[in-house]
């Protein structure tokens, strides 16, 4: 029981930095899309904006994915989740977060694949820019992960509270 709380704990502060850092990404995209726009006002568009404003926000989901989670942000069907007791509601998630783990694993399976073929055979964006695939297939590789260890937190933290130990998510220990 110790050991699950400690990487319950662990996985909850490292996404919780993680998805802070993820916040400010928007700051980022903000300001390639004001170049973006400067730039074809001024008569020369810079041709890399676009594909550098989609790989922004792609760090900005996919990173901030698992603190989202952490914080219950995430779209769910409340209209009978809401009137449910938190020990019917952990009971349930604690069976359906098992579909999301098979889920992320495919997910993970197909990032990992992915990611090795654009590193090996130095696949690049089919555009005028063309820049390099791989490290963007690697943030969304890292964010997938990021969300699988936070998906098994939650689905230790549901067991958990179901035999009567409450983690909760706001303790900063762990890192």
């Amino acid at each position: 029981m110790k050991l699950a709380e400690r990487y319950i704990r662990v996985v909850d502060a490292f996404n919780r930095r993680v998805g802070r850092f993820a916040m400010y990404l928007i700051f980022a995209l903000m300001g390639v899309l004001l170049w973006s726009s400067v730039s074809k006002y001024a008569g020369s568009p810079a041709l890399w904006t676009l594909e550098m404003a989609q790989f922004i926000m792609v760090a900005y989901y996919l990173l901030g994915g698992a603190y989202s989670m952490q914080l219950g942000d995430h779209v769910r069907m409340d209209l009978v989740y809401a009137s449910w007791s938190p020990r019917r509601k952990a009971a349930v998630d604690a069976v359906t977060v098992l579909f999301l783990l098979f889920y992320l694993c495919v997910l993970l399976y197909g990032a990992v694949s992915s990611t090795t073929y654009a590193i090996e055979y130095g696949e690049r964006a089919h555009s005028v820019w063309r820049p390099y695939m791989w490290p963007v297939k690697l943030i969304g590789g890292i964010g997938i992960f990021l969300m699988l260890l936070q998906t098994f937190a939650e689905f230790l933290r549901d067991i958990l509270y179901l035999r009567g130990v409450s983690v909760d998510h706001q303790s900063e220990a762990g890192l």
